[in-house]
């Protein structure tokens, strides 16, 4: 019987010395020579294009950097097993009682030192509808527990994900966190810088360049939405979301809004169905509730229709 063959052996690699300078002239005739090879180094053209900044930055990227915004938290997401979430929106602007409360009362100290100072009568009146508020930071927070203790629908409990900053957004995954359950934060990079809160799990912890991707991964595993009153920004997230479900571009999933007083105020919506740029069926995709249990108990029973 033949022996078998010893696998080639690979010789080591060794450090070899540079090859000489080839030129029409020996270096030494010019002299020029090694001042234009350190030019030629220096060159943005000879980066290696992964470690080029302008490069990564131009315009001709913008594909790359979409795709990588896109998949670092693609794969750690699918590394932890995150499957299912529960987004939630809200003011950054919203914040915990008693920081609500030594707010107003600061803001009603200056006021009285200058009582004829309009601008200081308008922040009070603001730190006060602040104050007023401010208990729906404890309902989101008390909505992140009863979404990382209990299945909400489907026999498997998920992830509270928010857009990661203060406010609301802080008391949803804290909330999760009170009960040890990994929660998600999706922030973006902004010209005031925003930074995350202190109750996102490390590893599920991101900074997105693009709005467009970090909507996308809001929107990839959730089984369903909660918006709490904000301004621009979860307005804007809520209508992107109400369009994708109206349009069938994402299969329907329960929306609730929280607060129906506010939500009524800043939106007209039955005024919109009235002048026929809606369909008074579009009024169904979204529902209100004011209590943690009463959001939890409407995404329970929400069917498709």
């Amino acid at each position: 019987m033949d022996k078998a063959k010893p696998p080639p052996r690979v010789p080591p690699l060794r450090r070899r010395e540079p090859l000489p300078h080839c030129s029409p002239k020996p270096a030494s005739e010019d002299p020029d020579a090694p001042a234009r090879i350190q030019a030629l180094l220096a060159a943005p053209s000879y980066r290696i294009a992964n470690e080029d900044p302008d490069f990564l930055a131009s315009a001709s990227a913008r594909g790359l950097r979409l795709q990588m915004d896109y998949l670092k938290p693609e794969e750690l997401l699918r590394a932890h097993g995150i499957e299912r979430t529960v987004v939630v929106f809200g003011s950054a602007r919203i914040c915990e009682p008693a920081g609500a409360r030594d707010r107003a009362e600061a803001a009603r100290a200056a006021l009285a030192a200058e009582p004829e100072d309009a601008d200081l009568a308008r922040r009070l009146a603001v730190a006060e509808r602040v104050l007023a508020n401010s208990h729906y930071y404890e309902v989101a927070r008390e909505f992140g527990r009863l979404v990382g203790e209990h299945p909400l629908w489907g026999g498997e409990r998920a992830y509270v994900v928010t857009g990661g900053g203060p406010g609301v957004m802080e008391a949803a995954n804290r909330g999760a966190f009170d009960v040890g359950r990994k929660t998600i934060g999706l922030n973006i990079s902004l010209p005031r810088e925003q930074f995350p809160n202190p109750y996102i799990t490390p590893d599920l912890c991101f900074d997105f360049h693009y709005f467009a991707m970090r909507k996308l991964h809001f929107l990839q595993r959730a089984i369903a939405l909660v918006a709490f009153p904000g301004g621009f920004g979860t307005i804007d997230e809520l209508f992107e979301v109400l369009t994708l479900t109206q349009t069938r571009k994402i299969a329907p999933l329960p929306i609730v809004l929280v607060g129906e007083r506010y939500w009524r105020r800043a939106i007209d919506f039955d005024f919109l169905a009235e002048q026929g740029v809606i369909d008074a069926e579009d009024l169904e995709l979204f529902t209100f509730a004011e209590s943690a249990t009463e959001i939890a108990a409407a995404i329970r029973a929400w069917r498709p229709g």
